[in-house]
């Protein structure tokens, strides 16, 4: 099949995003959401900064501006989350909010597919969770040729295939917190696995390795990671997975699942099994999806960012660059509506800020 062909089979009209997990998450097929706004006469085209490059932050915001989400995974109730706050933040600016994406965690081909559509249709931005971090390089490499910005955010690409990339905290920060984490829950001794997302995910990938450099730590001497596992983010593939961990390391003592996906499917067989309560299980969720575990003794902390939060600065972020406010340099200010200021760091990065960890104590303060 020719690459028009399957772009022009993956732009369906999507209903209205599954704001529920289930345990029957589609394979296949693929959604596009479009919400418009009212314009202004600058039109919902592509932006460019100043014929020098330079940044401008006092140039007003334009608005108009058409900006494209591209999560990982629609119909992902994490990303559902994310892209609503992104929906929010360009609706109170006046833009135009576009969803588009593939229902599989996996499917690369598909993410280069809509890149390449929404630069032919020439938006503004684009706001892209990457799935693989050199896939998407060409493509998004020509988007920003044809003066389309382009913001990274929950999963980078290489830093050279986009301006500003939006971190849900530093990497580092999270991966070693999980591991501390569960090391205080297993007093740190026993048998541990990973179950993360897909193989290839940037984000995952980059954590995996500060919670394997945590573990080299003397504290951690008693405490041994037996196999890293992968559920592709989806929750029927992560509950197998998890099941067969507890088949092949009977012994296993701890689970850390730095998806949202994994860790509620994770959460779901342990709540039903033996292992309940016996075997510890902490990692990155969404504390609506979490709170009933928690309660019922699965699950005694997780943590996360507010993944609302982080799709609204990734949107505040599209705007600026597409209304020369900023370029993604290292140092580089700019506001972000309610969330307030940020600094571009090092390798164009923004932080979002420092995760939040949920316990029995803070959960039912939380509603995302």
């Amino acid at each position: 099949m020719s690459e028009k062909t399957a772009r022009r089979g993956r732009l369906l009209v999507a209903g209205t995003a599954l704001a529920v997990l289930s345990l029957g998450l589609s394979a296949c097929g693929s959604t596009t959401k479009n919400t418009a706004t009212s314009t202004s006469s600058s039109g919902s085209g592509s932006a460019t900064t100043s014929a020098s490059g330079s940044a401008n932050p006092n140039a007003p915001l334009k608005t108009g501006l058409t900006v494209a989400f591209l999560p990982k995974q629609v119909n992902n109730p994490y990303f559902t989350t994310s892209d609503g706050g992104g929906k929010t933040a360009l609706t109170k600016l006046g833009e135009t909010y576009k969803e588009v994406g593939t229902s599989s965690a996996t499917d690369t081909a598909g993410q280069v597919s809509y890149v390449n559509t929404l630069t032919q249709q020439q938006v503004a931005a684009i706001a892209v969770s990457a799935q693989d971090a050199g896939a998407l390089c060409t493509a998004l490499k020509q988007a920003m040729k044809n003066g389309i910005k382009v913001v990274t955010y929950d999963s980078d690409t290489n830093p050279d295939c986009r301006q500003v990339f939006v971190s849900q905290a530093s990497s580092e920060d999270l991966g070693r917190s999980e591991v501390q984490l569960l090391g205080k829950q297993l007093n740190y001794t026993g048998d541990i696995a990973i179950l993360s997302a897909a193989q290839t995910a940037t984000n995952q990938n980059t954590w995996i390795g500060f919670m394997k450099d945590e573990l080299k730590k003397p504290q951690y001497k008693n405490m041994k990671l037996v196999k890293v596992a992968y559920g592709n983010d989806d929750a029927q593939t992560s509950f197998q997975q998890t099941q067969g961990l507890m088949q092949q390391y009977p012994n296993l003592k701890g689970i850390i699942s730095p998806t949202t996906v994994g860790i509620k499917a994770a959460a779901q067989y342990l709540s039903g099994s033996s292992y309940k309560g016996k075997v510890m299980l902490t990692g990155l969720g969404t504390p609506n999806d979490m709170r009933q575990y928690v309660k019922d003794g699965t699950v005694a902390g997780f943590e996360l960012w507010d993944p609302g939060k982080l799709g609204q600065l990734a949107a505040y972020t599209a705007v600026a660059l597409s209304s020369g406010q900023i370029t993604g340099a290292s140092g580089e200010t700019f506001t972000a509506g309610d969330l307030g200021s940020y600094t571009i760091g090092a390798s164009g990065i923004i932080l979002l800020g420092k995760p939040t960890v949920f316990s029995k104590d803070n959960i039912d303060q939380f509603n995302f």
